[in-house]
């Protein structure tokens, strides 16, 4: 375990480059899998997560390497071994499930065990990836452990998700890019990262219409090839130091941003007094910005932030907006229409003298501006939440600690550096 001693209080200021998206390059990675041609990956991020997909794939054979400061990873799987070495997947991570399509495809068989089935956020049901799995061809026989099968390999088929899932729209992408016959995939995810991932799979030779949309249509290819991929930035990372310059009084400017996915995170923004700009594809926030609630022309409802799956405002960035609004003049409520546990870190918030009104699981009511102390607080398994209260601390003249801070680095590898080189006075302990 890592504790983050932060001494608060200083405005940051100067220029960041952001590192690749976690959420693209996970998806990607596992894709590699679909071919026994070489694949380069470029802006790779340098994450806990990433290294223990990385020790899987050597373990069964294949070749990787990783310039992790250059960012630059190739990958060789045509020497995949055709059985589990350790007979069961990577562990602790969510992201293994977005293995099934290509291990199915190599291995025609998986098996799983009890493994973790969510996370501090709530659960994450395994159903609606098996209902996939199975609406393209595979076979589902229960026990412990659970066994999905590919006798005869994916087949091309119509499926409707009950909501839009990213890893399950993501799953779909991959087995019916090399299914026999069309696929199409109804109320699909479209973030930037499922945007990516499709992408990828196009460089690879896959043919998907619909990349962005709640629909996808893909016609199957007999198989992949290799492609030179650059994985995106991360604009939760973005929007990170952008939250931080603004909670802080400084002004931060961050390079590779993707102005075309930020017309709401704007408007989100601007909803507690700060103004995100564009000057081409750096993204800035000036500094003294005074935070404060903006009154809706509705004036006898209360403001509020909702985020859902995209396009709505991510569910992800919505601790950052938390954290802002404990330094705003105002009230404003949110609502996290996905996770059954995305506050559960309030009573934290509130050590530093917060005020927040839990209403339900689901949403909660800021009063802003109440003054606020240096505090020693726990984070919980959930990186934006960390983070969030990384920022609170930020802003406090004086001396807090966020226990157990570590799970920042899956997301943030330079987290700490980055905020050093902006001024910031905090250490790893």
């Amino acid at each position: 375990m890592a504790d983050l001693i932060v001494n608060g209080g200083k405005p940051l200021a100067g220029t960041i480059t952001p590192s690749g998206n976690k959420n693209s390059v996970l998806p990607v990675f596992c894709a590699t899998l679909l071919t026994d041609e070489p694949v380069t990956l470029r802006n790779v991020p340098d994450i806990t997560d990433l290294d223990k997909l990385v020790a899987f794939f050597r373990s069964q054979g294949s070749t990787i390497d990783w310039d992790r400061a250059g960012g630059l990873m190739r990958v060789d799987h045509s020497t995949f071994r055709d059985r589990l070495a350790n007979h069961e997947l990577p562990q602790d991570m969510r992201s293994t499930v977005l293995l099934y399509p290509a291990l199915l495809r190599r291995l025609k068989k998986v098996r799983l065990g009890a493994n973790a089935k969510g996370c501090s956020l709530g659960v994450r049901e395994i159903d609606p990836h098996l209902e996939v799995l199975q609406a393209l061809g595979a076979t589902v026989r229960e026990g412990d452990p659970l066994e999905i099968a590919l006798p005869k390999g994916f087949r091309g088929a119509r499926h409707w998700l009950d909501y839009m899932s990213v890893t399950v729209t993501e799953n779909f992408a991959m087995a019916a890019a090399v299914a026999t016959g069309t696929s199409m995939l109804v109320n699909a995810a479209s973030e930037p990262h499922v945007q990516d991932l499709c992408g990828a799979l196009v460089a690879m030779g896959a043919k998907i219409t619909g990349l962005g949309t709640s629909r996808l249509e893909i016609t199957g290819v007999k198989k992949l090839h290799g492609a030179d991929i650059t994985i995106s930035t991360d604009y939760h990372e973005v929007v990170t130091f952008l939250a931080l310059g603004a909670i802080t009084g400084g002004e931060v400017r961050v390079k590779h941003s993707l102005p075309e996915h930020f017309d709401l995170i704007t408007r989100s923004f601007a909803k507690l007094g700060v103004t995100v700009t564009h000057q081409g594809t750096t993204a800035l926030v000036k500094a003294k910005q005074r935070l404060a609630v903006a009154t809706p022309h509705t004036a006898n409802l209360l403001p509020k932030i909702e985020a859902a799956p995209w396009p709505y405002f991510s569910v992800d960035l919505l601790p950052l907006m938390i954290a802002l609004s404990t330094r705003a003049d105002g009230t404003i409520h949110f609502w996290n229409k996905v996770y059954e546990n995305g506050f559960s870190w309030m009573p934290e918030l509130a050590k530093f003298g917060a005020h927040v009104v839990v209403s339900d699981p689901h949403r909660i009511v800021v009063f802003g501006n109440r003054p606020l102390r240096p505090a020693v607080v726990d984070s919980p398994y959930v990186i934006r939440a960390a983070v969030a209260l990384v920022m609170v601390a930020a802003s406090i003249p004086g001396r807090s600690v966020v226990r157990h801070a570590e799970i920042i680095r899956r997301a943030h590898p330079r987290f700490v550096e980055n905020l050093r080189s902006l001024g910031a006075d905090l250490e790893w302990k």
